[in-house]
């Protein structure tokens, strides 16, 4: 008597210690659902005899271990790459936002046979799109009792699916039940093989607004129906949930699927990403295709026959001393062309890069034919670095302009703060204005001398004079003359001596400063 005492103490007390490392629960789990999803005594089930739980000892608190917490989500976003993709969980529906039926108040394992696909009643469309409302058909016509159907899609109604994690082939995530510990659930879908991906890659390079249409998060039926699987049929979901329901799907992954809907119709690349390929990889490989098929293209065009003496009429004409005479040179085009678009490549030169040069070679040549002299030929390394980077929009603040003006800096031994002042005084005067901002020098006397008179003229106070520059009493406004006979205006925070060019060069004095401020705030 005493052993077997001793041995249901011992039972009881693994059995309390095993449940102090449960996870609690998120939230208090819904109404419907007192029942644990295995339930022997829910209503329905075949197990009629009583069920009473072992009361647990009363243990020393101290020995207890504390319960961890459970984590807001399951899901790891910082792991994402091109093949793997996290997205939040979706938040509760509003009510009446749906069928709001759970199905019934039953213990959740569905085993009720009675229940057929013509026994279901009508829902609505759970999705918003035609492609998330194709999965969910392949979802509930592969499905084997609407039971489940009917409470996994209150389940993904009420935000019980967590985080959505999706890579080639598998979509996962963990659904809360009526325990404490929510289930991982995954759904599997085939990936395409390479020469499914051939034949979807050529149908979408022949229908550039069909891949500007899924840039635009929309997705063609001419795309989706190319002749390659892209949206699954029924039996194509294989899902797979911990819970001890062998239903197919059990309402955990029924949930998954329906908020995977969701998923489809904010971004269709979450499709392609099931079946094997993820948007930028796809997005590249479009881009090299098309490249490829252009310059094929342009292969075999014939090119337009051009003016000129075959060489076989000129060598004979030399017997008889007459050279047919030569033709007239092609006109000048009006501007220059647009180079072309160069594709980026893993490895390959910056595709930026390369436009900024073939644009900047383009200009340089329409200017040398059309003149007879190159504009920038005689610029030294620093003069054409400041002119490449004031080609440019902004003053480096975006990416590309970033990573140009780092580029050219560290090829000229200079900082980017000392570039962004040199591209701001090029905007302002072009090489003079370079050359105002870098070289002062001792203008002579006659229009310098002029501006003080003409500064106190305009109720200005007297500028200080140093070299070329007069200077504001109150160090915060300036005004440099270039050898170009134009005044330069310049502006600085009182005391820091950090001039900066502001404004647009005036043969006045007086209207340089135009813009900068009423002459009382000067």
């Amino acid at each position: 008597m005493r052993g077997r005492t001793s041995e249901a103490g011992a039972r009881d007390l693994r059995e309390f210690l095993a449940g102090a490392f449960q996870l609690p629960a998120d939230l208090n789990p819904p109404a419907e659902e007192t029942a644990p999803d295995n339930d022997l005594s829910a209503p329905g089930s075949s197990h009629t005899e009583d069920f009473t739980p072992t009361a647990a000892p009363t243990l020393d608190p101290d020995l207890i271990p504390a319960a961890p917490q459970t984590p807001t989500s399951m899901a790891s976003p910082s792991r994402d790459s091109d093949l793997r993709r996290t997205f939040p969980a979706f938040p509760p529906r509003p009510e009446g936002d749906g069928d709001g039926n759970d199905g019934s108040a039953d213990d959740g394992s569905g085993d009720d046979a009675s229940h057929t696909h013509q026994d279901a009643p009508h829902t609505p469309q759970f999705a918003e799109t035609w492609w998330g409302n194709a999965w969910v058909t392949a979802l509930e016509e592969g499905a084997l009792d609407p039971k489940r159907l009917l409470r996994g899609r209150s389940y993904a109604e009420k935000g019980h699916v967590d985080a959505i994690t999706v890579t080639p082939g598998l979509v996962l995530a963990y659904v809360k039940g009526s325990r404490a510990r929510p289930y991982r659930v995954q759904v599997r879908l085939r990936t395409l093989a390479d020469a499914d991906w051939e034949r979807f890659l050529d149908a979408a390079a022949d229908r550039p607004g069909d891949i500007a249409a899924l840039l635009d998060k929309e997705m063609p039926k001419s795309l989706a129906e190319c002749g390659v699987p892209l949206l699954p049929g029924p039996g194509d979901l294989a899902p797979q949930c911990s819970c001890p329901d062998s239903g197919h799907p059990c309402k955990h992954a029924a949930a998954l699927c329906y908020q995977t809907a969701r998923l489809l119709d904010a971004d269709p690349f979450v499709l392609l990403l099931l079946r094997g390929r993820g948007e930028r990889p796809l997005l590249d490989a479009l881009s090299r295709r098309n490249a490829a098929r252009a310059a094929r293209a342009a292969q075999e065009q014939e090119p337009a026959p051009l003016p000129g003496v075959r060489a076989t009429d000129v060598l004979a004409a030399q017997g008889e001393r007459r050279l047919p005479p030569l033709p007239l040179p092609l006109p000048i085009p009006p501007h220059p062309e647009q180079p072309p678009v160069y594709p980026a490549a893993p490895g390959g030169p910056d595709p930026f890069a390369l436009d900024q040069l073939a644009t900047d070679a383009a200009a340089r040549a329409h200017a040398l034919l059309s003149t007879g002299r190159d504009p920038v030929g005689d610029l030294t390394l620093w003069q054409d670095a400041v002119r490449l980077a004031a080609a440019r929009p902004g003053s480096g603040l975006t990416v590309t302009t970033r990573a140009l003006y780092a580029s050219l800096a560290k090829a000229t031994g200079r900082s980017t703060g000392e570039l962004a002042r040199a591209v701001a005084a090029w905007r302002q005067g072009g090489i003079e204005g370079l050359a105002v901002l870098e070289e002062p020098w001792d203008p002579p006397a006659g229009r310098f001398d002029r501006a003080r008179p003409l500064l106190l003229a305009a109720d200005l106070p007297a500028f200080r004079p140093w070299h070329n520059h007069l200077t504001h009493p109150h160090g915060h406004v300036q005004l440099r003359l270039g050898r170009d006979g134009l005044w330069y205006a310049y502006e600085s925070e009182p005391g820091d001596e950090d001039w900066w060019p502001r404004g647009t060069p005036d043969l006045d004095p007086v209207g340089a400063l135009t813009g900068l401020g009423a002459p009382g705030d000067l």
